[in-house]
């Protein structure tokens, strides 16, 4: 973990990509990449921190991106294969994602069959919907009953229209080698007759291969085994949890204590509605350096982040050691789905962006100030 004298340098609030463990993480997909027939794209949905990008593309084939604005920054910025997936495009943005793509997915036969006359070196393919998903958050099943995402079995018949020559199956988040071998057989059950009639497979995201628990060569096995079964089948994966798990923090600064009956509240610099709202949205409790979920009978904390809404708080925590004004927090593995998806929400001071080297120094790569809170809202 990152030494008090150099965490004392960084600005409060920051988000702060590790170096060392971001390249651990990528020798995982390394290796799946040089074990087993499959390529490994970025999703830029999970994690778009362009700063680290010469870093990542040493190791993966590409990047998947979900509109233009992610199309145009993994061009630009990434380069290699790029994939786009978007639920429904704007008829405006078709072309120049047809110019950047070298693959490019629809949700629907509908539209792809409005816009087939753009399509002239894009690879073009369907999602499907595997009809299982191992998520229990009604909010990230893709599969949940009347799903919108995918096209259905029974809506594709016994032949693929002309032009379509791949799937994508997203049907996971943070799952394991067994979620995948299952998916597998779903996607052979259900659109098995149809594999034959097209030239690859993306498999979407929500593979949690860099977890200490993910068992790493059971998806080897199963990524193989299915390719002796469809060897014509090129295979892809988009993970974006899994490229940057556990690989940086957030540091959010003690404003205020506030003692009440049986706790405090602990007033931050972050919220977490602006900044992690996936800890509402989930919800979970982040892990906290020097702390733990609270136990009966121990002094309680409440981490309230410092936005107006009411239910800007998390969980209880207690403490290694009691907390003071201007103490540091770290919220620990804070690099997916956290700068992507934070907001200017009350003009809350946005974190600022920086990379601890693996020399253990820090670089600042980002600070944000209020022109650009400004341009955001007019």
């Amino acid at each position: 973990m990152i030494n008090n004298a150099t965490l004392a340098t960084i600005p409060s609030p920051c988000f702060v990509l590790d170096e060392a463990r971001l390249e651990r993480n990528l020798q995982v997909f390394e290796r799946v990449q040089r074990s087993a027939p499959v390529k490994v794209l970025l999703a830029l949905k999970g994690y778009a921190l362009f700063h680290s990008f010469p870093m990542i593309r040493k190791s993966l084939a590409g990047a998947s991106a979900s509109s233009l604005w992610e199309a145009r920054l993994a061009a630009e910025e990434f380069g290699g294969a790029l994939h786009v997936y978007s639920p429904a495009y704007r008829d405006q943005d078709l072309p120049e994602l047809f110019d950047r793509a070298s693959h490019l997915t629809f949700n629907s036969l509908s539209q792809w069959e409005r816009s087939r006359s753009l399509a002239e070196s894009t690879s073009i393919g369907l999602r499907i919907n595997p009809l299982y998903s191992p998520v229990k958050t009604a909010l990230y099943n893709p599969c949940q009953p009347g799903s919108r995402l995918g096209v259905l079995p029974e809506q594709l018949g016994d032949r693929l229209p002309n032009g379509i020559s791949g799937f994508l199956s997203h049907n996971l988040c943070e799952s394991d080698s067994f979620a995948l071998e299952k998916t597998l057989l779903q996607i052979e059950q259900h659109y098995g007759h149809l594999l034959p009639q097209i030239q690859w497979l993306n498999l979407g995201g929500g593979h949690l291969m860099t977890h200490e628990t993910y068992d790493v060569d059971h998806a080897i096995a199963v990524l193989s085994a299915f390719h002796d079964r469809y060897p014509h089948l090129q295979l892809y994966l988009e993970p974006g949890s899994a490229i940057v798990w556990q690989t940086g923090f957030l540091l959010s600064t003690v404003l205020d204590l506030i003692p009440v009956q049986d706790l405090t509240h602990v007033m931050l610099d972050v919220s977490f509605s602006a900044h992690m709202p996936d800890c509402l949205e989930m919800p979970y409790q982040p892990a906290i350096v020097g702390a733990s979920v609270l136990e009966a009978g121990k002094v309680g904390y409440r981490l309230g982040g410092s936005s107006c809404l009411a239910g800007d708080f998390l969980g209880d925590y207690q403490f290694d050691q009691p907390l003071s004004i201007n103490d540091r927090i770290v919220f620990e593995d804070m690099m997916h789905y956290t700068m992507v998806k934070t907001t200017m929400f009350n003009g809350v001071a946005h974190p600022a962006i920086g990379c601890l080297k693996r020399d253990g120094s820090f670089e600042l790569w980002r600070q944000f100030g209020y022109e650009d809170y400004r341009s955001r809202v007019g």
